[in-house]
């Protein structure tokens, strides 16, 4: 779970980084002369800038929550399955320990036997429980990619309207003036958006 919302940040401090990159690459067209005091005063006295706080939007956004969720019952469901495999393997080979130490076996060719059923059986568990965590990373993975995704096509669609020289995050910087921050906005703009998409 931890390494999820880890992930989850790092890559949203990422794209929202990317995404201040792109917002700050754009140039005023070469007839198109603006002084910084028209800018600012579009802005109502306020530099054309703003910030997103990175833990405050996943935590409140929707799709974020849901995915955190969903992976966090996925990685329940396989480490019950692994723990009852694990469970029945011991009672085996606890089985076969009394039996052996009993001579219930009637060969030793059949304690061998028996015994590399177990060996196989302990590393087949061992394998499943290395393929689960392998699906459970590239799910994972596909998630980031997906709420990645939509906080960038929201982010570049928001501000078609709102015109922000530059979004930050604020992970990557020291300070900024809170009356900059539009984390909230954006959040119930993001998850207007995520439950109308449910439906």
């Amino acid at each position: 779970m931890k390494t999820f919302t880890l992930a989850i940040r790092i890559t949203t401090v990422v794209a929202l980084s990317l995404l201040m990159v792109q917002c700050g690459n754009k140039q005023a067209a070469p007839n198109q002369s603006v002084s910084d005091d028209t800018t600012i005063s579009s802005y109502g006295g306020k530099l054309p800038i703003a910030y997103i706080n990175v833990d405050s939007l996943l935590s409140k956004y929707n799709y974020a929550k849901d995915l955190n969720e969903k992976m966090i019952n996925k990685q329940e469901n396989a480490r019950a399955s692994i723990n009852e495999k694990a469970r029945q393997l011991k009672k085996e080979q606890d089985d076969f320990q009394r039996k052996y130490q009993n001579n219930a076996f009637l060969s030793p060719e059949r304690a061998q036997q028996e015994y590399q059923r177990l060996e196989k059986k302990a590393a087949d568990l061992q394998e499943y429980a290395q393929r689960l965590e392998n699906e459970n990373m590239l799910e994972q993975q596909k998630m980031l990619m997906q709420m990645n995704d939509s906080i960038n096509l929201f982010i570049k669609e928001y501000n078609k309207e709102k015109k922000y020289e530059a979004i930050f995050n604020n992970a990557s910087t020291l300070y900024i003036n809170p009356q900059y921050d539009i984390t909230n906005e954006v959040v119930e703009l993001l998850n207007k958006r995520y439950t109308s998409a449910k439906k």
